[in-house]
């Protein structure tokens, strides 16, 4: 008589090591590398990142619907730091969103879950063809429904030019914005600073000015710093002919601003709009600045301003003339990431590639590289950070015809 032997316990260790081995890899294995996140065959530009209310990356742009020149804003969410992304939603009530790189659409989420997207239309008019609206809209159950689009201008029959704006979510949980107006009391060029603020869900309801003179078609930057300090970055044009850096900080959510300062004196006198802003960063060493110039030197520059003081002298980042658009964020463990766009040297035809440089919680410069191929064209960046020591950067890419979006998940000393 043949032994039995039990071999169902064999068989089911078989199969559990049978399974392990048939697992998929990790999504960070799966996902190295660059990663277009926009729809195939279509245009897409613009994007921008921030964070949920629960603290998962967001990464929104704009979108085209078909070759017809039809666009929406989308979004994707990423629940594992950025490794991957959920399918991109749209969003129907942004329709007639301008694709415009420098004046980018934006998602801002509140402590309890509501979303504003908030994005650029074009006005154009007699006395202005170039000129824009600001427009938003809301959704109150994680971007199911969203609330018809309203100008973001409470006097929406005389502002009728409204571009370069930013959002910030206040300490007191509503959602501030600044931006550029054509609504101005002088017959000098430039255009005015208007600052708002939400009330709950019914949106934007408070609005004043909180400077004059500004450079027409420049980026913005609106801030709130670990003090829960808010700090406004842009630029002026400062004795009708510089348009240098400016900064504003309140210390009460926006109901008041300290006199501006100068970030830099860097004296660039130009008859035209550089169409290049700043960029606001805070470590617990203070705030931290970047922007492009051409004055006194052309390029990126850094500067630092410590919780007590004046901000230091200028340090280059890049000096290329064609170093521009800038992005700084404080990430991981009081680490700071810069980006920026420049020209690949010497290539034809013209490609643009991405720099990233690390800074430590002083601002001294820990590493810094390029972390596009020069076989593309890649610009206008954005940044943010993901765990303690990761980053997030998306970009516009062009390549043979092609405008897309792509990201990058990075280690925090710039290397893949």
């Amino acid at each position: 008589m043949k032994p039995i032997y039990n071999y169902q316990p064999v068989l089911l260790l078989f199969l559990a090591l049978l399974g392990v081995g048939c697992q998929q890899k990790p999504a960070q294995e799966e996902q190295a590398g660059p990663k277009r996140i926009s729809l195939n065959h279509l245009k897409a530009s613009s994007p921008y990142l921030t964070k949920d209310h629960k603290g998962n990356p967001v990464l929104s742009w704009v979108q085209a619907q078909d070759t017809a020149g039809h666009y929406l804003l989308y979004y994707a969410r990423s629940t594992d730091q950025g490794h991957t992304f959920a399918p991109p939603q749209a969003i129907p009530t942004s329709a007639g969103v301008y694709p415009h790189d420098e004046n980018l659409s934006k998602l801002v989420f509140k402590a309890n879950g509501d979303i504003l997207a908030v994005f650029a239309v074009q006005n154009p008019s007699n006395q202005n063809s170039y000129a824009g609206l600001v427009r938003y809209t809301q959704s109150f159950d994680s971007g199911k429904t969203w609330s018809p689009a309203r100008q973001l201008a409470q006097d929406a029959e005389n502002s009728i030019d409204e571009r370069y704006f930013d959002l910030a979510l206040l300490p007191s949980g509503e959602v501030a914005a600044i931006w550029l107006d054509s609504r101005k009391n002088t017959v000098k060029e430039g255009s005015s600073l208007y600052f708002s603020s939400t009330s709950g869900r019914q949106g934007f309801t408070y609005e004043k000015v909180i400077d004059r003179q500004l450079c027409q078609c420049c980026r913005t930057d609106l801030f709130v710093d670990g003090r829960g300090h808010l700090h406004a970055a842009y630029r002026a044009i400062l004795n009708d002919s510089i348009r240098d850096m400016m900064h504003l900080v309140s210390t009460d959510n926006g109901q008041t601003f300290q006199p501006r300062e100068r970030i830099s004196v860097d004296n660039w006198v130009i008859n035209g709009c550089p169409h290049t802003g700043p960029t606001l960063a805070w470590t617990r060493s203070g705030l931290h600045a970047a922007w492009y110039t051409m004055g006194g030197g052309s390029g990126v520059f850094y500067t630092h301003k410590p919780q007590a003081g004046a901000f230091a002298p200028r340090e280059a980042v890049s000096t290329l003339a064609s170093a521009k658009h800038p992005q700084l964020v404080s990430f991981g463990n009081e680490q700071l990431a810069l980006v920026w766009d420049e020209q690949v040297p010497q290539a034809k035809p013209f490609r643009g590639r991405i720099g990233l440089q690390v800074r430590d919680a002083t601002g001294a410069p820990v590493q810094q590289s390029f972390i596009t191929a020069d076989t593309v064209s890649a610009s206008y960046p954005v940044v943010v950070g993901v765990g303690d020591s990761h980053l997030l950067v998306a970009y516009t890419q062009k390549q043979g015809g092609a405008s897309e979006v792509w990201y990058q998940r990075l280690e925090g000393k710039g290397k893949k």
